[in-house]
């Protein structure tokens, strides 16, 4: 069955919408020139993936998801901090209720997320690929819910089919340097064509105030490096080792998950011993070195990101686990994380300027979670781009809160007006789910209603061919060609 069928054949119209242009072929599109665009130039094409949190275990088990409460609330932090929100008890976010009665209590909610991107995902995530265009309530919930489980049994809703629906050519998961890629190996020895590549994410070595969790994570390392770490040029070669190991496995893209760049760090006597006391279990000076450590270590990283021809990525600017209590009850990474307003230029043209002194500055993305730093975002990369390679440095998508609307929109106008968004390498998922990729439909539809608007505005002449190729670029060829993916 080819997904064109898939989705035939999965159609359900129980009450048609009517009355307005919500969620029909032209949905945010505003103007004939936008629709021109969306529908000729950016609706077919790929989708590069380049940085996500999929599972690679789960695409290379290709199992069926067990219902649609699997797939679409397990590990969404996005809806739970939603439903929290709204007073619903923890019992059906994170807790044990069965997964029936956690999707009715999603149904319920839905409604009330009007305004929120979380409406719009919901209801571009239960047309595509499910055929659902009844809107999601509490009264339709288990009748979606049962049609969409059942849909979810058939070979063309496991991972690698949803992946295939979605037309992705890449996916770039995030990956601690102490992971085996065994099952990025098995996929890359199978015979699905989509490239699942690991991504270098190595937050935790950074972390010398870490305590008892850093002691542990550096023997971690030790094991699968087979360096004994009893010092940081021991820690930097376990590092190199994981590095290396990783090369050979495809990867070709680094990550960073910090609140800001740390200024440089420079190797020093002083350093080595709260390293060697931090090994011993004593953190009395782990605080007051934690700057330097961060800044010297991820230094080295970054010089032997560039010795790869890798591309580096920084996600700047979040403050996590800021409900201590809830932590001790779920964990990390479950909605209890906000923006930042930490300080990020100084040390970040810092940080830059020593690599780039070095000429071992490799390609950089700089992510921006405080929308208040935009416009020093986009200039910063500016001082740093190179002869011979097409936007070196990028102002990446708009993340996590501000992957929405307007968000997004801010992003794109810092960077045309401060850079050139001819350059840009578009749209990512950042995303656990298998069917986040609607996010791409979404922000391809606002790029060709940004460019469209401008357009009938008078603002930029109408050609359309020229601007068409503009909008493939961003969201697909300049991704394509600015990632070392073969």
């Amino acid at each position: 069955m080819t997904h064109d069928t898939m989705l035939q054949t999965s159609k359900r119209e129980l009450k048609p919408q009517t009355g307005n242009s919500f969620l029909n072929e032209d949905f945010l599109l505003q103007t004939d020139t936008a629709r021109q665009l969306y529908h000729d130039y950016a609706k077919g094409l790929p989708i590069i993936d380049y940085h996500c949190h999929l599972s690679p275990q789960q695409m290379a088990e290709n199992r069926n998801f067990e219902n649609m409460t699997s797939i679409w609330l397990a590990g969404d932090h996005y809806k739970w901090r939603a439903l929290r929100t709204l007073g619903i008890d923890e019992k059906y976010i994170t807790g044990d209720a069965t997964d029936e009665e956690k999707f009715l209590k999603w149904a319920e909610a839905v409604p009330y997320t009007m305004r929120n991107p979380l409406y719009h995902w919901a209801q571009m995530e239960l047309k595509n690929p499910f055929g659902v265009t009844e809107l999601l309530t509490g009264e339709n919930a288990l009748e979606v819910y049962e049609h969409c489980s059942s849909l979810l049994q058939q070979p063309e809703y496991t991972p690698q089919g949803l992946l295939e629906h979605f037309n992705v050519e890449m996916v770039g998961t995030t990956d601690d340097p102490t992971d085996n890629l065994y099952f990025h190996q098995q996929l890359a020895n199978s015979s699905f064509k989509i490239k699942v590549l690991p991504s270098f994410r190595p937050d935790k070595a950074l972390k010398l105030s870490g305590g008892d969790s850093f002691r542990t994570y550096l023997q971690q390392l030790a094991e699968v490096s087979q360096v004994e770490i009893t010092r940081i040029d021991s820690l930097l070669e376990a590092l190199q080792q994981r590095i290396d190991y990783f090369h050979s496995n495809g990867c070709r893209i680094s990550d960073h998950g910090l609140s800001n760049l740390p200024w440089v760090g420079v190797y020093s006597g002083n350093l080595e011993k709260a390293f060697a006391a931090v090994l011993a279990g004593n953190d009395t000076e782990a605080d007051a070195y934690q700057e330097e450590f961060a800044g010297f270590i991820l230094l080295e990283l970054c010089r032997m990101y560039n010795e790869k021809g890798w591309v580096q990525q920084f996600h700047l600017g979040a403050i996590r686990n800021n409900n201590a209590r809830m932590l001790k009850v779920n964990g990390p990474d479950t909605g209890y994380d906000s923006i930042g307003d930490y300080t990020q230029i100084a040390a970040m043209s810092a940080f830059f300027n020593q690599l780039e002194g070095e000429k071992k500055l490799a390609k950089t993305v700089i992510y921006n979670l405080n929308p208040a730093d935009n416009a020093a975002f986009a200039t910063m990369i500016g001082n740093f781009q190179q002869s011979g390679i097409k936007g070196k440095m990028q102002f990446g998508s708009a993340w996590w809160f501000l992957d929405q609307l307007d968000g997004m929109k801010a992003q794109m106008d810092a960077l045309s007006n401060m850079g050139l968004i001819s350059c840009f390498i578009g749209m990512l998922t950042d995303s656990r789910s298998f069917l986040s990729y609607s996010r791409h439909e979404y922000f391809r539809r606002l790029v060709c209603n940004m460019f469209g608007n401008d357009v009938e505005q008078g603002l930029l002449p109408a050609d359309i061919p020229w601007i068409g190729k503009m909008v493939q670029d961003i969201c697909y060829y300049n991704a394509k060609s600015y990632f070392p993916l073969n």
